[in-house]
């Protein structure tokens, strides 16, 4: 049977499944962590990389390898192909007055705004590698005129398991290049007129690929012997540009490196989103996105207007804080996060009037890079641990329901909610969703859906065909539902009850009451 591996290189941790190309059965797993920050050496990820890979048992087996990573992060290189300073990453907002500066330079307002959806489908945040790009040009001249190349942290991965050969080498696929700002899902062409704009110059991107395109062959040395040059265990396998498709790898049974993808586009393919399906991840960020035919401009910047690893789009809304609010609340309250949700769960729906705001780091959307979460709504009969828990669960649920709300108003449609990510394990998440959204939510069974979805690539550029193996789909067929219980779908899986609840209502009366955090200095 041939194998594929995947990779996710997220905030957090790289992870590693080997699945079986034809079926998507897994076949073994490994991770290892990522050092805590907003701007990390990528030497880091390619070590934890390699201690993935070894966990998971190596890929000397495997035909085809892709890697998802976060989106948006800056990784900067010199004419060498050395790192000329760590990078920066998505949730680094240190270059918010950057992408407020690129906005009033294209006009301001709504004009500049609406010049920037146009131009490469959304509107600068401090999240996206252009607004870094203009930060290191103002704030690190020095570093700024050693820099050749620009990439990011999938592509750089990517890059380094094909042995770092040369800068005319940096590959990426078009869901990941999307969320740079300067390349158009429109058009399908790099903007550079807009990297220039942000840095003063054009730098070398990496070239965009077809969704099923091999970036290259992996190079067996990258990974200190955790590869043969054997190829995978059987199967057709496609040799794509590289020549000479052969049994069980790449040219001469080597292994097809996939063209790769960001976090969001990959853990599409992983749970087999479809049009109708809107997937909430609740992971670092919090991610609400759907599958569709043309591609999405907001001028209010609410949506992203990326595109997908399977040649459609992917219209994106993105908060900076998801599951990490439980975890706040949760170190609060000094328990775990399973008695945070029984604690949420025990409290009434709307917490009797509490109601948590949640920007805890500030905001991406809407966009208050400066914010602070806080509490509203607080009396002597609500102040409990279980009214507190259930305002954190619905805050942040109220946050993303809100960008659900943006994705609809782009035409988006929401006929169901695909839920996933770590906050997809709480109960009190898990019951407390349909409420908030209005719509069924279904859980799949736990997984790395990144790292199944680069496998699922993997697979792709591996068999060839006009479309991704079908495997995920079938494996996104059974969910939990709310009361905890498993059915299949079409097999008698009863639909969530839905009602209406007024803690949307008063979220909405309450979020825009927040203030920007202060500085040591007690100043905004």
């Amino acid at each position: 049977m041939p194998l594929v591996a995947g990779i996710d290189s997220s905030t957090q941790s790289c992870k590693v499944v080997v699945r079986d190309a034809e079926t998507g059965a897994l076949v073994r797993q490994g991770r290892a962590p990522h050092p805590d920050g907003t701007e990390v050496d990528p030497r880091a990820w390619w070590d934890a990389l390699l201690a993935a890979v070894a966990a998971a048992g190596g890929l000397a087996d495997v035909a085809a390898v892709a890697v998802g990573g976060q989106q948006h992060g800056m990784v900067c290189l010199d004419e060498a192909g050395q790192v000329v300073r760590p990078a920066l990453l998505w949730n680094d907002t240190r270059s918010a007055d950057a992408a407020r500066e690129l906005i009033a330079e294209a006009g301001g307002g709504e004009a500049g705004r609406r010049f920037w959806a146009d131009a490469a489908g959304s509107v600068p945040v401090a999240s996206f590698t252009v607004t870094k790009l203009r930060w290191l040009a103002r704030h690190e001249p020095a570093n700024a005129d050693r820099v050749a190349a620009v990439c990011l942290p999938h592509d750089w991965l990517t890059w380094r398991l094909a042995g770092a050969p040369g800068l005319d080498a940096l590959r990426t696929d078009r869901g990941d290049a999307s969320g740079t700002g300067y390349w158009s899902p429109r058009t399908g062409e790099y903007r550079l007129d807009l990297m220039e704009r942000a840095f003063g110059r054009a730098l070398r991107v990496p070239m965009v690929l077809a969704p099923d395109e091999p970036a290259s062959v992996l190079d067996p040395a990258a990974l200190g012997g955790q590869v043969s040059t054997g190829g995978g265990s059987g199967g057709t396998a496609r040799g794509g540009g590289f020549g000479g498709a052969a049994r069980g790898g790449g040219p001469a049974g080597q292994v097809l490196l996939g063209p790769g993808t960001g976090d969001n586009a990959a853990a599409a393919l992983g749970v087999g989103a479809g049009p109708g399906d809107v997937v909430v991840s609740i992971g670092t960020s919090g991610t609400v996105f759907a599958v569709a035919d043309t591609p999405a401009a907001d001028p209010t910047g609410a949506v992203a207007g990326f595109a997908d690893a399977t040649g459609r789009y992917l219209p994106l809304v993105c908060t900076l804080n998801a599951a990490r609010v439980l975890d706040a609340a949760a170190a609060l309250l000094r328990v775990g996060l399973d008695e945070l949700s029984e604690l949420a769960l025990a409290a009434p729906p709307g917490a009797d009037g509490l109601v948590m705001v949640p920007y805890l780091e500030g905001e991406r959307t809407p966009d208050r890079p400066t914010a602070s979460g806080s509490l509203h709504g607080l009396t002597l009969g609500n102040s409990t641990p279980a009214h507190l828990a259930r305002a954190a669960v619905e805050g942040m649920l109220c946050a993303l329901a809100d960008g659900l709300d943006a994705l609809t108003a782009q035409g988006a449609t929401a006929r169901r909610i695909i839920l996933v990510g770590g906050g997809a394990r709480s109960a009190a998440v898990r019951r407390i969703a349909p409420q908030v959204f209005g719509r069924p939510v279904l859980v799949p069974p736990p997984g790395e859906y990144v790292a199944d979805g680069a496998a699922r690539q993997a697979a792709w550029v591996a068999l060839g065909g006009a479309a991704p193996p079908p495997w995920a789909v079938d494996a996104a067929e059974e969910y939990a539902a709310d009361d905890g219980s498993r059915s299949r779908r079409g097999v008698g899986r009863a639909e969530l009850e839905l009602s209406e609840c007024a803690v949307r209502a008063r979220y909405a009366q309450v979020r825009e009451l927040v203030v920007d955090r202060l500085d040591s200095g007690g100043n905004p």
